[in-house]
């Protein structure tokens, strides 16, 4: 006996629900950042205020820590010395790096680039360009 037609967008609508949190806690994105760091300042004025509400900030959520103040809780490939820096992480590990702010421009279509390599298994469902409608 087959489905019936009008339960399969239902169904598939449950499987993307019990998909996505679980994607999105796999990632986060570290920002390393410093008092006076003006680049800093520039991402949370451009950036910041809009990041939740991106695909790019549901796929891989925001943590902010100091520069002092580093965790050894993360498997870094080398430790950040510049600010910002912003980290992918999945499960601990860094797997992405992106030294620098290049301005909101460069910034969501790296960011982009870099979930979507982390997660080639959805590459069809990774984010656009960053700007979800929500903005």
């Amino acid at each position: 006996m087959s489905m019936p037609r009008f339960l399969l967008p239902l169904v598939s609508l449950a499987l993307i629900l019990a998909e996505g949190p679980m994607r999105a806690q796999s990632l986060e994105l570290v920002m390393v950042e410093q008092v006076g760091c003006s680049y800093c300042a520039a991402w949370h004025r451009e950036i910041g205020p809009a990041y939740p509400k991106t695909d790019e900030g549901r796929a891989a959520p925001l943590r902010v820590m100091q520069l002092r103040d580093m965790p050894g809780e993360l498997d870094l490939a080398q430790r950040a010395r510049f600010t910002p820096t912003f980290l992918l992480i999945s499960e601990g590990r860094e797997i992405a790096r992106l030294e620098g702010y290049p301005g909101a421009d460069f910034f969501w279509p790296i960011l982009a680039k870099m979930i979507e390599d982390a997660s080639p298994a959805t590459q069809s469902e990774a984010p656009g360009s960053g700007r979800g409608e929500d903005q």
